[in-house]
């Protein structure tokens, strides 16, 4: 999700990013854990910090990992822990779920512009992306 921090912030006001969940259980068994556990660092102001932590390291999201990563981010670890624990969190990654399946998402990352899906893959890069949203704004 670099690309999309670096759009937003040389694009100020003019665009905004809107992170859903759409953990790939079947695919990523710790994914969803995964999802929950950057709901918690997110109550804590620091979603994209932890997001970003865990993107980089996609391989290691064991349990312990996501303690050492939030430790990483410099979260509250006793607020971390019982945030996780809150099936408010586990709810709300549900529902994004649920909202991609209607939505037609069957894999991630997947990217919407004006409600509308990107199916190019320039998203991937600042260059890209800025010429994608450039081009809706033409439309």
């Amino acid at each position: 999700m670099k690309p999309a921090h670096e759009v937003v912030e040389s694009l100020k006001g003019q665009v905004r990013v809107v992170f859903k969940h759409f953990p790939l259980d079947s695919i990523h068994p710790n994914a969803r854990p995964a999802a929950i556990a950057s709901l918690a660092a997110h109550r804590q102001g620091k979603f994209w910090a932890y997001h970003d932590l865990l993107f980089e390291n996609s391989k290691q999201l064991g349990p312990s990992e996501l303690r050492d990563w939030a430790r990483v981010a410099e979260l509250d670890m006793e607020r971390f822990e019982r945030d996780r624990k809150d099936s408010g969190l586990s709810k709300a990654v549900q529902a994004d779920v649920l909202e991609g399946q209607r939505a037609g998402v069957r894999g991630t990352p997947s990217v919407f512009l004006n409600g509308r899906r990107v199916l190019s893959q320039d998203f991937t890069s600042v260059e890209g992306l800025t010429k994608i949203i450039k081009k809706a704004a033409l439309e």
